[in-house]
């Protein structure tokens, strides 16, 4: 019988990478996004506009228990991934109610519906490294005590323990992902690594001059996209829930990224690259690093692409967008 997965942040990096993977294990896929979506799908649905015709889609909103509800009614699916969320860090006390409300209230409504209207659907919840925030160890594993230091990180531990209650009250199939950065062609502008390369490109094209970064010392650990949701569909196939940490276990420095970027398109960033204190983010005692034993271990999980090939083929994509602008 063929399974059915329902998927929130569809149109996003995650979830047009996860409808691929879905789709060719011979899933019937159903996909919720928002009715400006469905209106422009050239631009907001630009990830999936290959598979729109191979997918279903649903407009409702994450801030709606009752278009939820409706939602999961309709399709009764066997797994959900729940990868929407307002992701990016703000110190703004007005994004900050934004992102807490709906990154909670969504986890909560789905993870409700789910039990009264499909009990047995596994459920996998997109957490995220910065959930442990202020780290005191290096790595950090699944025992690794959370201490978020923004409202975004603090909203997806609120989710972890929502879905830590519904697997331990009510029986439910369902864990987190703690993802690590990780990266891809389709990651969007709003990210430093997008940014990186797309300003590489454009200084290459002479369509930019220079590019301003914050701290060229900060360290990440970055992986590829298409590996971690591998991660998330293996952590549902598994015979009991469990929460694992998804990462590579190594970490690379900003400047490394700037260097590999630029190298790809024969420039040298010296003297291409400032550094400005405004996209400075609060320094960090111990980088976050993750430590994927237990993934690799227990769900043999692995990863394919390490930091040059991810940065090339993100290159190679960058530089076919602006031959097809030309």
């Amino acid at each position: 019988m063929q399974k059915k997965a329902l998927i929130t942040g569809l149109a996003g990096q995650d979830g047009s990478y996860l409808a691929e993977l879905l789709l060719a294990k011979g899933y019937e896929v159903h996909g919720i996004v928002r009715r400006a979506a469905i209106e422009d799908t050239t631009h907001k649905l630009r990830n999936i506009g290959h598979l729109v015709d191979k997918i279903h889609l649903h407009v409702a909103s994450l801030d709606n228990v009752l278009s939820l509800i409706k939602t999961v009614k309709d399709v009764v699916p066997d797994e959900c991934y729940h990868l929407a969320a307002a992701s990016f860090v703000s110190y703004s006390f007005e994004d900050e109610i934004s992102i807490l409300n709906n990154n909670v209230n969504s986890t909560h409504y789905l993870l409700a519906a789910l039990k009264e209207f499909a009990p047995t659907c596994r459920f996998y919840f997109a957490g995220t490294s910065e959930m442990f925030g202020n780290v005191t160890s290096d790595p950090q594993d699944e025992n690794t005590p959370f201490n978020p230091r923004s409202i975004y990180g603090i909203s997806k531990v609120s989710g972890y323990h929502l879905v830590k209650n519904y697997r331990s009250q009510y029986g439910m199939f369902a864990c987190t992902g703690i993802l690590y950065n990780h990266e891809s062609p389709r990651r969007g502008y709003e990210f430093v690594t997008r940014k990186i390369v797309s300003s590489a490109v454009r200084i290459k094209l002479g369509l930019q001059d220079s590019l301003s970064l914050g701290n060229l010392d900060a360290y990440r650990d970055w992986g590829y996209a298409p590996d971690y949701v591998n991660a998330m569909w293996l952590m549902l196939q598994a015979e009991e829930p469990e929460d694992y940490v998804v990462a590579t276990g190594e970490t690379h420095s900003v400047r490394e990224f700037v260097e590999a970027a630029f190298s790809a398109v024969g420039l040298d960033y010296t003297g291409l690259v400032n550094v400005d204190p405004k996209f400075f983010r609060p320094a960090e005692k111990i980088q976050l690093c993750g430590n994927p034993s237990r993934i690799r271990e227990r769900l043999g999980w692995e990863t394919t692409t390490d930091l040059k090939g991810i940065i090339a083929e993100m290159v190679e994509r960058e530089l076919e967008l602006y031959s097809t602008l030309a």
